[in-house]
């Protein structure tokens, strides 16, 4: 999800929900402790230099339970950090959350709550690196079945 998406939802709401994607919610007393620009400069296992830029969300969870972000005061905090350090309505957010420990999730929306989206890891050079295609995909319904009957010493068993 781009920055410009949470932007014009966050109006549309009552209240400021983030949910993981077992459904397990984030505690409703969470702070947006951060929010700015990760640039990542890395190459891959194929020698290709890469470069990723995205927003960033720190939740996390206080003990003050009785805090409660409106959509508003997000909003406000998110105009404040592009004001102050350039960033793009374009960018993908990331959002970092701890649970068992730091966790790195992209975002989405089901139309009440934001969801943050389990990240996978990837190689991105798989053609330079050796790792085997995956096995073609077959059809069931495509597959002949033996009908026939085994019999006695002719090896089918």
């Amino acid at each position: 999800m781009k920055l410009s998406d949470v932007k014009q939802i966050l109006p549309t709401l009552q209240n400021v929900e983030f949910q993981l994607e077992n459904g397990t919610f984030v505690p409703e007393h969470f702070h947006v402790t951060e929010v700015g620009i990760l640039l990542k400069n890395f190459i891959d296992c194929g020698g290709v230099i890469r470069s990723e830029k995205v927003v960033n969300f720190q939740l996390w969870n206080a003990d003050d339970f009785e805090h409660r972000l409106k959509p508003g005061k997000l909003l406000h905090i998110i105009q404040l950090s592009q004001e102050k350090l350039g960033i793009e309505e374009d960018l993908e957010i990331e959002v970092e959350y701890q649970d068992q420990t730091i966790g790195k999730y992209d975002l989405d929306f089901n139309g009440e709550t934001f969801v943050l989206k389990n990240k996978t890891t990837a190689c991105l050079a798989q053609d330079s690196c050796g790792i085997p295609a995956g096995k073609p995909k077959k059809n069931l319904a495509e597959l002949t079945v033996n009908t026939g009957t085994c019999e006695p010493g002719s090896g089918c068993c």
